[in-house]
């Protein structure tokens, strides 16, 4: 079986492949339900009266823009609980992001939002390869995070049998994905690396797997890092994208054409803004993703600024399905880094090192303020086979890299080589950034 064939399939062709004009007709009628629903809230009650916002006025999708904005500070700001439209009697289900810039933001379940949660995720898995017959591992942890739940239940509801390994012990996961013939892993694709470090240290090779497919979110990674990972497992990788405070993953997902993720419209609406203007972008040019989740009932939301830079692709999609798509993510407003006035993301210094032979994809950035100018440290590891003692060797490559990085970012980076497996692995979302410079992030 050549894993770079897949069939075309559509989980749920009525929603999927519905004709545009019926759909806006169908997302016209859902916001105003949401916006009368949202009302149960008092942060939207409040926020409604003095806009002059009734269900009844929403008169086309145009009067989202009338709808005023929702920024995770609001939800920390009503913490823990001032989201949830639902008595506590109708929940089912509680889940949190992690918090790690800040208080943890709690998002609710009824068992409705449970059914839609994996029906949203069988999408696109199944649009991503998944059948009934298969093994899935699930690699993201089972806790406040909804990567694991999500993911597990959409499974389940292809049909396909699921290990829920969670993360870590990526010595027991690499021996579930070879006993248990193991055809889709889902996890972080940092994850995915350190799951090939190990094989590769156990001298296994793709054929030894039946491993075919991988699902990968919860954190930005480049088409080369997709390259990477599907040469060394032999699989094919599709990308998907959610959040907790819309839902979790199932917000969007990749197709068998890879186009660019299909966003499930029939359940949300999904601008591009400007971040500093939140004026909508040109069609096709990167901004701000703004979702308004239009059937959730625990924690209806609207017009959330999710932060993440990303573009919304025209045209169609040879796959058949109607939806709008959006690109990839690029990184986040809160995540960029500002080096000496220019903005920088992970992913382009993470572009620039898997173009350069001899590195392996892990690395760490530091950011550091000696002397009132920013300065830029990237350690990246060299892999065992190339790691060398002869310092002409490795001045060369630490030059390649340089220029590489330079070339993409415009900002010179400090290159330092470091031993192979040195850094830090992650079993979930990999922090790639460490500033030093005592600058406050929101």
């Amino acid at each position: 079986m050549n894993p770079f064939l897949i069939e075309n399939r559509i989980f749920d062709p009525a929603a999927e492949c519905m004709d545009p004009a019926e759909r806006r007709g169908l997302q016209l009628e859902r916001l105003r339900n949401a916006v009368r629903h949202a009302g149960n809230i008092p942060f939207y009650r409040q926020k409604f009266k003095e806009a002059g916002i009734t269900p009844e006025s929403i008169r086309s999708l145009d009067d989202l823009r009338r709808l005023p904005f929702t920024t995770k500070q609001d939800l920390r700001d009503h913490y823990p609980f001032g989201f949830f439209a639902v008595p506590r009697s109708e929940l089912v289900r509680i889940h949190a992001s992690s918090g790690t810039t800040g208080k943890p933001t709690f998002v609710g379940y009824t068992r409705n939002d449970l059914k839609l949660w994996s029906e949203l995720c069988a999408r696109f898995l199944v649009g991503g390869g998944l059948t009934p017959d298969q093994v899935a591992q699930v690699s993201f942890g089972y806790g406040l995070f909804t990567g694991g739940f999500g993911l597990h239940y959409g499974i389940e509801r292809v049909g396909a049998a699921v290990i829920p390994a969670s993360s870590g012990n990526t010595q027991r996961q690499v021996l579930l994905l070879k006993d248990a013939k193991v055809n889709t892993l889902i996890c972080t694709p940092s994850y995915a690396l350190n799951l090939i470090d190990v094989l590769q240290d156990q001298g296994l090779k793709p054929g030894d797997l039946a491993l075919r497919y991988a699902h990968f979110g919860g954190e930005q990674w480049t088409e080369d890092m997709r390259k990477a990972i599907e040469e060394a497992l032999g699989i094919r990788a599709f990308n998907n994208y959610g959040l907790s405070e819309i839902i979790g993953p199932g917000v969007s997902g990749e197709c068998a054409a890879r186009t660019g993720m299909h966003i499930q419209e029939d359940h949300f609406i999904v601008e591009c803004v400007n971040p500093q203007t939140l004026e909508p972008v040109a069609p096709g040019e990167e901004g701000e993703l703004v979702i308004t989740a239009l059937t959730k009932e625990a924690c209806p939301i609207i017009r959330y600024r999710t932060r993440d830079l990303a573009r919304l692709l025209e045209g169609d999609c040879p796959c058949g399905r109607t939806t709008r798509r959006m690109s990839r993510v690029k990184g986040r407003t809160d995540d960029m880094m500002i080096i000496r006035g220019v903005n920088v993301f992970p992913s382009q210094v993470e572009e620039a090192l898997l173009r350069v032979g001899g590195t392996a994809p892990h690395y760490v950035i530091e950011l550091y303020r000696p002397h009132n100018l920013d300065e830029a440290v990237v350690k990246v590891e060299m892999r065992p086979q190339e790691f060398s003692d002869k310092m002409e060797e490795l001045h060369r490559l630490r030059d390649r890299i340089s220029r590489e990085i330079t070339g993409i970012t415009g900002i010179h980076f400090q290159v330092e080589l470091v031993e192979p497996n040195s850094l830090e692995r992650s079993t979930g979302k990999v922090k790639r950034v460490i500033d030093k410079r005592g600058l406050k992030i929101d």
